[in-house]
């Protein structure tokens, strides 16, 4: 009877194991399950938030279906000379000439300014390039932003100009210029020389002489052409030349060279030259002139941003319709001397006295202006698109003339607010108008009123008052939806992060165990298809109200994927409701640790968004850290462990890289010194592989397994690959530099020896040191090949900090088993409840996905700008091919740039093992980590600047966006090569916080 009694224990026993089994192993699906669905998940909101900047930041503020306003006035000139000195920049046009005593580079419009016309500097607004100073010019608006669709080169909507306006356009000039403002009018005539004159390595001044000679034939041409020569005499002609001589010269031999400088010379007597030869081919002074530049040059030869070199051009106009010079007098200075032009430049500069023209009066404007006053000379309506401000100064009107022309300029920008609110009120059902013109009709009849009157100066204030508030209005319609789609979208981000925090949570932790082990819960089917019901119809009135104001496809997908992550989160009352309970039973210690933690994961991902701007900062990071974290460690751990000392130099070695410049130089010497430094690490790390035994606090690192390695020789063959590497490395560039051509053999070896280095790790041994050892070397071979200077010691740098990250992790394990007592111990065995022997996350572990986060980046900025393929050296891929062919030598550079990535990668899954902690809880803590900065990131999307600074603006929002399928896959590469990494149990190192 007591040996049945027994039996029938173990039976028990048996059967309640088997059921904890099965039970064990469907939760294990289904986490699997949900997790895969939680990926896709995550994948599909990143991909649709990552558009919405297009929605918000880049929509073009172009509308269409305005009627044109034309100034109730006869036009002052028949026709408009336009010339456009591209790269002109205003202090080289204006300053005297070093090489003449007391002469200037620009006599004839010197002679103008101060004899015939007026003048001023023309402040463009950023991005500085050829294409928007032309588009302000000639159209009177600044860069579409929806061109970034388009790379910046075509026109992304079709727009109003001076040329589309005028009765016939003649241009000559650039091929990259003159055919996008021409080429689809019909009224015109123009040509391009062929992009090869455009060679950097001669004197491009020849390109300006080319555009005069073409007009000088046109003219010629037309005394035996009577087409040519009825059509020449018709008004609201406009001649366009587009000098780029300037520009060729300054980024070839940079603006303070003589042969810039003589090209300013050469400009002005093409000026002079065009005025000749129209004042001799018409004889009815009834032709403008308008001189000025699109962007400048700055020292470096560039151009693009918003620094004066660039945003400050000449601008001089004279003949019919334009005022003769004005002497200085103090009723010159603008009433609000706060106010600032379009490049945030402040209205009344002092006139630099080498000019010479300090006794003239200087009438700045903003590029877009001269849109409006081409316009106005013509007798034209201004651009229908056109933001720009009638420079009423620089003509010679009456002032009955002038109210007119402010009018007709007031009623054009006008005419754009009242079309963008038409259009915004005929589709929406909770219109919002901008009050401020509510009562614009008014205002129009007040000013009417006011000429017939005759009381000129307050007609033409209130125009110009009028004016201002359609330019304010155009802004709001502009921004109308911003606020809408800011809030979806960042209510998105956090429906994310804490649908992702929830599901960690509830399945890395020992949370749900806590909170709900002494209740007997209900069936929460019932109460959770309510929240799905109430949710769906909410997503569904929403929709409708979108489908009603015809709003754009994506805007309905926002909305769907924010709502639904937030019936979700509210799916999961039950828990946060018993979640609150749990928190409210705790004590203020726990509170104190939560919102420490908190903070401190917060300062560092600012701390990680800065350094995208600052690579600097990852100098103080490991500077500081390497101090701190050694600090600590000797306090807690015997000084003959040498882990102290080891983490303070790795972390300041590493700490010296962010100071270099990311343009790396050439230089193999320090190429193969980076071989030796790898040898040399890896040849330590193989000795306290041997002699982990004697060490408690390298045991655990060493390998588990007593079985012989197939290869035993495995790591002397990778030492030996590393040597060969650096020895093709030398031989290889050597050969490039005297013969222009990469040997055979060598480029056959260095294939092989990349390739099959790689492949080794696989064979190494099974723990945690010696397999990350055999990754270090296996990456090694390939990384040197690809090297061209610093960066190959930087490759050692970095794995030197990573090992004290393992030693650091394995030193917090061994400390916080001391400091446990046994009892804890024991009590802690409940806690590995997770597959694979895993232990619950804890608030503690946060710093692990944290450290991560700053390995990843400095990854990325280490040696260069990860978000920018064109900042590395085509040069670094030329051991391994030398005929151009930019997909394999893309794919070539790509991989270079993921090779710290992957030991970032491996190391993290391995620290993931010493620990015990659950490798995909940690990748939902990393992505949890990235989505802040990426809140940041999306409110730090930039429309304006120039085009390297929103570029690389929606670059790094792009990939932070993107981190959640790029760590994936990184972790899914890397998987082959950690998977088999073994360590000690972690449970006589565990304990357990929450």
């Amino acid at each position: 009877m007591r040996t049945d009694g027994i039996l029938g224990v173990e039976d028990r026993d048996s059967k309640r194991s088997a059921i904890n089994s099965n039970t064990a192993r469907n939760k294990q699906k289904w986490l699997s399950r949900k997790e895969k669905w939680l990926v896709v998940l995550g994948v599909i909101l990143h991909a649709v938030y990552m558009l919405s900047i297009f929605d918000i930041y880049f929509k073009t503020p172009i509308v269409h279906g305005m009627d044109p306003v034309p100034p109730r006035f006869v036009a002052p000139a028949k026709r408009l000379v336009l010339l456009v000195a591209d790269g002109l920049r205003a202090d080289k046009f204006f300053e005297p000439d070093s090489d003449s005593d007391g002469g200037y580079r620009a006599p004839f419009l010197r002679n103008i300014i101060r004899k015939q016309g007026r003048w001023g500097v023309s402040h463009a607004r950023p991005p500085t390039e050829s294409r928007p100073g032309h588009v302000a010019i000639i159209a009177g608006f600044y860069e579409d932003p929806s061109a970034v669709t388009k790379g910046w080169k075509a026109n992304p909507v079709e727009f109003d100009s001076v040329f589309n306006q005028s009765r016939h356009i003649f241009s000559y000039g650039s091929p990259d210029i003159v055919p996008i403002f021409c080429g689809a009018l019909p009224h015109s005539t123009w040509n391009t020389y062929p992009h090869e004159f455009e060679d950097f390595a001669t004197d491009a001044s020849f390109l300006d002489e080319w555009s005069f000679d073409q007009f000088q034939n046109l003219l010629n041409r037309s005394n035996q052409d009577p087409k040519l020569k009825q059509l020449l005499e018709q008004d609201k002609l406009v001649v366009f030349l587009h000098l780029l001589g300037c520009d060729s010269n300054g980024h070839a031999h940079k603006p303070f060279s003589s042969i810039y400088l003589n090209n300013v010379k050469v400009v002005d007597k093409i000026a002079e030259k065009v005025y000749n030869l129209m004042q001799s081919y018409f004889k009815d002074n009834q032709t403008a002139y308008i001189f000025t530049a699109d962007h400048g040059m700055s020292d470096k030869g560039s151009h693009g941003d918003g620094h004066p070199t660039n945003t400050d051009t000449p601008l001089v106009a004279w003949g019919a319709g334009v005022g003769h010079p004005l002497p200085i007098s103090h009723s010159d200075h603008h009433e609000n001397t706060a106010a600032r032009f379009i490049d945030d430049h402040l209205h009344d500069t002092a006139t630099p006295s080498e000019w010479g023209l300090s006794g003239m009066t200087r009438l700045d404007v903003n590029q877009a202006d001269i849109a409006p006053l081409m316009s106005t000379l013509l007798g034209l309506p201004c651009p229908v698109n056109s933001v720009g401000n009638l420079p009423l100064r620089y003509m010679n009107l009456n002032k009955a003339e002038e109210v007119e022309a402010v009018l007709a300029n007031t009623k054009q920008i006008l005419n754009q607010f009242l079309r963008k609110s038409q259009l915004k009120q005929s589709t929406s059902l909770f219109f919002k108008p901008f009050k401020p013109l509510a009562s614009y009709s008014s205002l129009l009849r007040q000013i009417e009123h006011l000429i017939s009157l005759k009381e000129y100066e307050t007609a033409i204030k209130l125009s110009e008052h009028l004016r201002s508030l359609a330019l304010q209005g155009l802004h709001y319609f502009q921004t109308y939806d911003w606020l809408m789609l800011m809030t979806v979208i960042t209510l998105g981000y956090v429906g994310w992060m804490i649908y992702v925090v929830l599901h960690v949570l509830q399945s890395y932790t020992s949370l749900p165990a806590n909170i709900f082990s002494k209740e007997q819960l209900p069936n929460p089917r019932r109460s959770t298809v309510k929240v799905h019901l109430f949710g769906g119809l909410s997503m569904g009135v929403v929709c409708t109200v979108l489908l009603v104001e015809q709003s754009p496809p994506l805007y309905h997908a926002y909305v769907v994927m924010t709502m639904f992550l937030w019936t979700q989160i509210f799916s999961e009352y039950r828990f946060l409701k018993a979640l609150c309970r749990y928190l409210c039973g705790k004590l203020n210690d726990y509170y104190l640790k939560l919102i420490a933690t908190c903070i401190f994961s917060v300062i560092i991902l600012e701390l990680l968004v800065k350094s995208f701007t600052d690579r600097k900062l990852y100098t103080w990071c490991f500077l500081t850290t390497g101090v701190v974290v050694a600090f600590y460690l000797f306090r807690s751990l015997p000084w003959r462990s040498g882990v102290p000392i080891f983490v303070w130099v790795a972390c300041w070695f590493l700490s010296a890289f962010t100071l270099l410049p990311p343009q790396i130089p050439e230089n193999t010497l320090l190429v193969v010194a980076g071989g030796l430094m790898i040898i040399a690490i890896g040849i330590i790390l193989r000795y306290l592989e041997l002699h982990a035994k004697d060490n408690i606090y390298w045991r655990s690192l060493a390998a588990q397994d007593s079985k012989k390695l197939k290869f035993p020789l495995l790591f002397y063959l990778q030492i030996l690959w590393v040597g060969l590497a650096s020895v093709l490395v030398w031989l290889s560039t050597s050969h490039r530099t005297e013969k222009r051509e990469l040997l055979v053999l060598h480029q056959l070896m260095n294939w092989s020896i990349a390739g099959f280095s790689m492949i080794l790790p696989l064979f190494s041994a099974t723990g945690l040191l010696p397999r990350l050892t055999s990754i270090f070397l296996g990456f090694a071979p390939p990384f040197l090949l690809l090297s061209i200077g610093y960066e190959a010691l930087f490759y050692g740098a970095l794995s030197l900090a990573l090992i004290a990250w393992i030693l650091v992790e394995n030193a917090y394990l061994h400390i916080s088993k001391f400091r446990l007592s046994s009892a804890q111990v024991k009590s802690m065995e409940g806690n590995f409840n997770l597959a694979h022997d895993n232990r619950c996350l804890e608030l503690s572990d946060m710093r692990i996905p944290l450290a991560f986060m700053v390995f990843f980046n400095i990854a990325f900025f280490g040696t260069g700008n990860f978000a920018s393929i064109a900042s590395f050296e085509i040069s670094s891929v030329y051991r391994f091919i030398t005929i151009f062919s930019p997909f394999l030598m893309a794919a070539l550079l790509i991989f270079k740039l993921l090779i710290p990535f992957i030991l970032v990668i491996c190391v993290f899954s391995a620290i993931t093992k010493l620990v015990q902690i659950p490798l995909l809880g940690c990748y939902f803590l990393v992505i949890l980590c990235s989505d802040v900065m990426t809140i940041h990131f999306f409110f730090l999307v930039r429309n304006k600047g120039s085009w390297m600074e929103i570029g690389n603006s929606i670059s790094h929002f792009g990939i932070m966006s993107a981190q959640v399928v790029f760590v994936l896959m990184l972790f899914a590469g890397t998987n082959i090569f950690t998977k088999d990494i073994l360590v000690r149990s972690a449970q006589q190192f565990s304990r357990k916080k929450m």
